[in-house]
């Protein structure tokens, strides 16, 4: 994630658009404060954002109720390390 000033931003938002379009994911910053970050479409919340960004709704904190509801992964046998099929399937999931 990288940040811009709202000067920065100012100056040439296209270019800023088009770096969020490629997948980065922009803070904008008013005098070291971010007020805004722009994140690139398509990702699991994507549908709720507008509705977040109007306050009308707000989404819940995990919680450790909330253990069961979270997905399990089986690791092959053999596998090295569980933490690297995780972020092997993050990084996937990213390109």
């Amino acid at each position: 994630m990288s940040a811009i000033s709202v000067r920065e931003f100012s100056h040439n938002p296209s270019a800023v658009f088009a770096r969020v379009e490629k997948g980065e994911t922009v803070e904008v910053t008013r005098h070291g404060n971010v007020i805004a970050i722009l994140v690139p479409s398509g990702g699991p919340m994507e549908r709720y954002a507008h509705l977040v960004a109007q306050g009308k709704i707000k989404l819940k904190a995990a919680t450790v109720a909330d253990l069961a509801d979270f997905p399990r992964y089986g690791i092959p046998d053999g596998a090295p390390d569980p933490l690297e099929s995780l972020l092997a399937e993050r990084e996937e999931y990213y390109r």
